[in-house]
């Protein structure tokens, strides 16, 4: 189990970014009625590399007009998403979100910078399985499925008898890489699908979209989607694609711009499903009286938002810091790439991708179906619940291992998910998140222990379990 600093939704991935704080005077901005060439770049201070979201009008000339106000300020522009009205962008002037902000609505509704400095953060925890692995002709079970207490506790052995999953469904692995040569997920892998999306732009070069330092978006795929081939283990759903779109940096950040590219790319790439088993850095809440924090939140809003025009069913982990979500009060624990600052916070600070409109919010549930000590809940913040305590599945050099966390959560509901989709190819996501929460086993509050305390609402649905225990057999019956 994660020590208290690295209790975060993906397990506390090893993290040192360069350092990206601003500092320095603001220059002078242009006035609104000015024109970007007619405007030089002001001389400001050096300071360290920052990145920023700027948001426009979507679909429409004031996204371009903003990206040539970057660039005339003296910035770099990274992707321009003219469909969400979203800039991804990069500069040195301490002054930069300033200058943009005074242009006024008729050409940015926000600026915010996505990121303050750079921290140690610990390594994964993964417990190696050792136990000898078949690598023979296909058999009836994998050699390490009897380990996998998890898939029966959801009903996906009886599940998989009707619907293995289909070819034409195609599911995002949001996180580090995964490794396409491990041998329970190389024949599930759709490279052609795949991208980078660490620095805001998407990069579909085989290297960019690999993990190189963490093993966590290898072991979400396994869960996900191992194959049942007669080799280790088999996924919730064994017989659909996975893409690897890598979101989390060599240092262990998920970025404001890093989640945006992951949801346009799944968007844009038409994946019927993503996973993502992470929280957005640097800050644990998103808060709207911050204009940084508002705007990235926003950018991220939209992201999302469009996925879902276009069919993405997102699903998420709710986070693993034991913290009711209902009843927001402090952040002791942001920003982490820098140092944290104990903080108030409300309703209006959001834990972000999990608690964004309309993506499927998944707690955490041990063995016997109680509530993880590790995952966080809240009446209205849970959609359904998941095993994640001392999940198997695969992790780098063609080995297995076991991991807990709610990241470990999330991937069985996204595969319950594409269960769904492939016995019902022509559902809409909004069509499977109804059916999530419908078909979950119900799980009543606890009378006693820790938990009781924090369990508020009904059996039918209460702020540790939303729904209940995802259903994978009622997902294909």
């Amino acid at each position: 189990m994660p020590n208290a600093r690295s209790r975060r939704s993906r397990l506390g991935v090893a993290a040192a970014v360069l350092a990206l704080s601003a500092v320095g005077a603001v220059a002078p901005a242009a006035t609104a009625s000015a024109t970007p060439g007619a405007v030089a770049a002001p001389a400001a201070v050096e300071g360290p590399l920052l990145s920023y979201v700027v948001n426009t009008k979507a679909n429409s000339s004031s996204t371009r007009e903003a990206a040539e106000w970057v660039e005339a300020f003296g910035g770099t522009v990274v992707e321009t998403y003219r469909k969400i009205g979203v800039v991804v962008a990069r500069s040195t002037d301490p002054g930069f979100a300033a200058n943009l902000r005074s242009l006024g609505p008729k050409v940015v509704d926000s600026v915010g910078a996505t990121r303050t400095t750079a921290v140690v953060q610990s390594e994964d925890e993964t417990t190696l399985i050792d136990t000898p692995v078949a690598t023979g002709a296909q058999s009836a079970a994998d050699p390490l499925e009897a380990q996998q207490w998890d898939l029966p506790l959801i009903k996906a052995d009886q599940a998989q008898v009707l619907e293995d999953g289909s070819r034409k469904v195609l599911v995002g692995i949001l996180d580090s890489g995964v490794e396409d040569t491990h041998p329970d997920l190389a024949p599930n892998v759709d490279a052609a699908s795949s991208a980078g999306c660490i620095t805001g732009k998407a990069d579909t070069t085989r290297a960019s979209w690999l993990p190189t330092t963490s093993d966590h978006g290898t072991h979400v795929a396994g869960t996900v989607a191992a194959a049942r081939n007669g080799i280790g283990m088999v996924g919730v759903a064994p017989g659909v694609r996975i893409a690897s779109v890598k979101v989390v940096s060599d240092e262990g950040f998920i970025y404001p711009e890093s989640a945006i590219c992951g949801f346009m790319w799944a968007a844009e790439h038409k994946m019927d499903v993503t996973n993502n088993s992470y929280y957005i850095d640097p800050w644990l809440f998103w808060c709207a009286n911050d204009p940084d924090q508002a705007a990235a939140a926003e950018a991220v809003r939209r992201a999302v938002a469009y996925s879902h025009k276009q069919d993405v069913l997102n699903v998420a982990a709710a986070g693993n810091q034991n913290y009711d979500l209902a009843n927001k009060t402090t952040d002791t624990t942001s920003p982490n790439d820098s140092g944290p600052v104990t903080r108030p916070v409300s309703d209006d600070c959001l834990h972000l991708p999990a608690e964004a409109g309309g993506v499927v919010s998944v707690a955490s549930v041990t063995q016997a179906k109680a509530k993880s000590s590790f995952s966080n809940y809240g009446l209205g913040h849970i959609d359904v619940a998941a095993p994640g305590s001392s999940v198997l599945s695969t992790v780098l050099n063609g080995r297995y291992g076991l991991k807990s966390g709610t990241s470990m959560a999330s991937p069985h509901v996204a595969g319950v998910a594409a269960l769904y989709k492939s016995a019902h190819p022509r559902a809409g996501q909004a069509e499977v998140l109804a059916a999530l929460r419908a078909q979950a086993d119900p799980l009543a509050c606890p009378t006693t222990g820790a938990a009781a305390a924090q369990c508020t609402g009904t059996t039918a649905y209460n702020s540790l379990f939303g729904y209940g225990l995802v259903d994978a057999l009622d997902a294909v019956s």
